[in-house]
């Protein structure tokens, strides 16, 4: 201080202990996080912003980041998107379908944003990944048109048939046939 009297600053609130393992939130705290956690693993794909995860825990937005972080040790952001590029590590490894189309299937709008955070978690380009991925295999157990009908929004899965993916995409992949069974069943 430059020595003027009275100057003293007096706050009437206890100093906030920064986050970490010795603020580990209550359990019934675990639990409505959890909430939002689980709304974040089944719907990943959707676009979910902050206001709605902390309402799906019940918390103020702000409240809910601290507490999410201090639980999970990451942001609720950066969990998102890497629940978001794990999957998008399945659709490339296992349906062939465009970078472009996993990127958007996973719930990313934008193919740079993707690019970027993919290639921070995993090391590769999602390209490479998937080259990497498909040298030392068999053809792929599921065609992109499969992904495609079944990922359709609003569709659902036992509507249409899986084929239709393929006609639409203009493809004429052989592994796009579905099978007639006996009694107008499609299979695959």
């Amino acid at each position: 201080m430059s020595g003027a009297v009275g100057t003293t600053r007096r706050t009437s609130r206890a100093p906030v202990p920064a986050p970490g393992p010795s603020r580990v939130p209550s359990v019934p705290v675990l639990v409505r996080l959890r909430l939002a956690k689980d709304l974040m693993d089944r719907r990943y794909a959707d676009p979910l912003d902050l206001n709605s995860l902390a309402r799906e825990a019940g918390f103020s937005r702000y409240h809910f980041a601290r507490a999410f972080r201090a639980a999970y040790g990451e942001p609720p952001g950066a969990y998102l998107s890497r629940r978001r590029v794990e999957r998008a590590q399945d659709l490339l490894r296992s349906a062939d379908i465009t970078v472009t189309e996993v990127c958007l299937l996973v719930g990313f709008s934008s193919l740079g944003s993707f690019s970027s955070r993919f290639r921070e978690l995993v090391g590769l380009s999602p390209s490479e990944y998937r080259r990497r991925h498909w040298a030392a295999r068999a053809p792929l157990p599921v065609p992109g048109c499969f992904v495609l009908a079944w990922s359709r929004p609003g569709t659902p899965a036992n509507q249409g048939s899986a084929d239709q993916g393929c006609a639409d995409r203009g493809s004429t992949d052989q592994g796009c046939a579905i099978q007639e069974k006996p009694g107008g069943a499609s299979g695959g």
